[in-house]
């Protein structure tokens, strides 16, 4: 049986997955179900980079040791991934004793090898991105991954000899072209880093110490490329005494990450596997970001979508059956909750669950739920049969690209033939006049569900059993049976169900939709809010906030939320619109006149269709009682607060 080997980052341990962490596992799991439906041997590695000095500083923060801090997120992490019923192999973490002693080993190979030597690192750091940056390379003085200050930092650090490999990358992509993928991310990395030549790489640190000890300089812990990328090989059990794993499923058949991480799988990390004589991967395939409303979605700016909301009301197919389906893989795509609901009415009620609908019920009625031989041809039945035995090998044609969208777009090509199939054939009619064309046109929609119950399977798995149950199958399927026609049992009986994706009052669901994540951002920024407290920031950090004196010139209720109010206000000369969310605490005439105060240079935000400039200040206790900030004396709007 063919191996296949699939893997996503191991996630920096955060309790607050958004949509946009969520995305690479969902590719990823969907990609290993699609592979054992074709027949492969596949495991699925993932998990958690727990160590470096973001952690040890967000552990302090928070009153826990490292490892006790950790233990908690990652709990929730994996919680996470069994609500998506992501089916992985192997979840790494890095503090894990083997992941540990493997790594350890990697650092001493290459030592002896004299692909590592001391030295001393002078640069650029983002701590939030573990990541040094050349002068040339920062923004604006700011990182460029994250926007986030960087600190100046020197200290003494191993080297990794990367500067000795720049060609042999080079000759890796131009040999391999698929090694990554898409296109543009190659000509990024040749032109942003390979073709002036790498640098060599610090790959430890000794101005912190919660991670792996270098094992004969315990002064120096092994940074994030050796420890992290490493996980990938050490998961499956790499130069130990069971190493079985290994030995079957290496080298990955893809890495699949996001974006900002590519240098890192495509220059670091075949850098380091060559260091060691090692296999290459495969493939590195690197998806763009989920954005929303065209932005980065981001705890900072207040537009993050989570996605125990969205399965919650509607389900993880739903869930599922958007990430893969609104989004071209190897690009950026922009959520909105509202074309996720329009998504969910077009293709999911419309188009499949009006299907299913509408064939059981006939089924149902005119031939009392039995599958009926069908006895008569007629037009438009060789159309159908030829369409449905030809979707298995062009979804597998999209598969083999990662262009998820691209397959189930072709399922979905079957789904509204089928759908049109009915309209063509008239079965209302036919009951009354030809029974025996009736039937075959009821057996040619019932097969049909039965090819589509295949194909969706690896995509929305619980649908594709629920669609089985209704129509007399049970619930495991085969990826052959899907390329041909007419193994539909005459004697089945269909079992008419509940729809299985009723549809939905756009407007209705938006509210809820908007309403159940707008609560749980609530919770998680209370959760946080002790820990955030502990975080000191220097004056100048403080200087960058602009707060003004705002008069407030009118208040309306937002049109499209219960909670939010409009304002309008006058900092100075200026007047700028603000959304707040107080409308619990105030009434409009009670705010109109006041003055109050206001961060002024916050980046715009949209909130419920609305734009805001800026922010109003309040503070809250612990029985949720809230008053806005204000000043003592009168002073004229437009006033700094310093």
């Amino acid at each position: 049986m063919e191996k296949f080997y699939v893997t996503t980052p191991i996630y920096y341990p955060s309790d607050n997955l958004h949509i946009g962490h969520t995305y690479t596992t969902v590719a990823a799991d969907v990609l290993k179900k699609f592979k054992e439906k074709q027949g492969y041997d596949a495991y699925f590695l993932t998990g958690t980079d727990e160590h470096g000095q973001k952690i040890q500083e967000a552990a302090n923060n928070n009153g826990q040791e490292p490892k006790e801090y950790v233990d908690e997120i990652v709990a929730s992490i994996k919680e996470l991934w069994k609500t998506l019923e992501i089916d992985y192999d192997k979840f790494v973490r890095t503090t894990d004793d083997s992941h540990t002693e493997i790594v350890q080993k990697i650092f001493m190979k290459l030592y002896e090898k004299d692909e590592i030597y001391k030295g001393k690192y002078e640069g650029h750091y983002c701590v939030p991105c573990e990541s040094f940056w050349a002068e040339s390379q920062l923004e604006e003085g700011m990182c460029p991954d994250c926007g986030r200050p960087v600190e100046w930092q020197e200290e003494e650090s191993y080297f990794f000899r990367l500067s000795n490999y720049t060609d042999r990358i080079l000759k890796l992509y131009e040999d391999n072209p698929n090694f990554l993928q898409p296109e543009s991310r190659k000509r990024e990395m040749i032109n942003n880093f390979l073709k002036d030549g790498l640098d060599d790489l610090s790959v430890t640190r000794s101005n912190f110490d919660w991670g792996i000890k270098v094992p004969f300089d315990e002064e120096h812990v092994i940074y994030v490329w050796i420890d992290a990328l490493s996980s990938y090989i050490t998961g499956l059990g790499y130069d130990t005494e069971n190493d079985e794993l290994f030995q079957k499923y290496w080298p990955a058949g893809v890495h699949l990450v996001g974006k900002e991480i590519v240098r890192f799988h495509t220059i670091i990390w075949p850098a380091l596997l060559m260091a060691l004589d090692m296999e290459l991967p495969e493939q590195v395939f690197a998806h763009g970001w989920i954005l929303f409303e065209d932005d980065k979605m981001s705890k900072s700016k207040g537009n993050i979508i989570y996605p125990e909301p969205i399965i919650e009301l509607f389900g993880i197919d739903s869930f599922k059956y958007f990430l893969m389906r609104e989004f071209s893989f190897g690009h950026d795509g922009s959520f909105s909750k509202r074309k996720f609901l329009e998504r969910l009415n077009s293709d999911l009620a419309n188009d499949l669950g009006n299907l299913v609908s509408r064939t059981t019920a006939m089924v149902d009625q005119y031939n009392d739920s039995i599958v009926v031989e069908g006895k008569k041809a007629g037009e438009f039945d060789e159309d159908l049969k030829s369409l449905a035995i030809g979707v298995a090998e062009k979804v597998e044609a999209a598969m083999d690209k990662l262009s998820f969208s691209d397959a189930l777009e072709e399922i979905w090509k079957l789904i509204r033939r089928t759908n049109k199939y009915i309209d063509e054939t008239s079965p209302w009619v036919l009951v009354k006049e030809d029974k025996d064309r009736l039937d075959t046109v009821l057996y040619n929609l019932i097969e049909s569900l039965r090819v589509i119950s295949v194909l969706i399977d690896p995509f929305i798995g619980k649908t594709s059993k629920e669609i089985r149950l209704q129509i007399g199958l049970g619930e495991e399927s085969n990826w052959e049976d899907a390329k041909e026609w007419g193994l539909m049992e005459v004697g089945t009986q269909v079992n008419r169900g509940e729809a299985i994706f009723p549809r939905l009052d756009i407007d209705k669901e938006l509210e809820k939709l908007s309403e159940a994540n707008d609560r749980l951002i609530e919770e998680r920024a209370k959760g946080q809010g002790e820990e955030d407290m502990k975080d000191l920031i220097t004056i100048d950090e403080f200087d960058k906030m602009d707060l003004r004196v705002a008069e407030i010139l009118s208040c309306e209720n937002h049109p499209n939320a219960d909670k939010l109010y409009v304002f309008q206000v006058k900092i100075g000369e200026e007047e700028r619109q603000i959304v707040s969310g107080i409308k619990e605490w105030y009434k409009p005439e009670d705010l109109v006149g006041k003055k109050v105060v206001v961060i002024t240079n916050l980046a715009p935000i949209k909130l419920r269709g609305e734009e805001s400039n800026g922010m109003i200040l309040a503070a809250e206790d612990d029985e949720e009682n809230l008053t806005l900030l204000s000043v003592l004396e009168d002073i004229k709007s437009g006033s700094t607060i310093s």
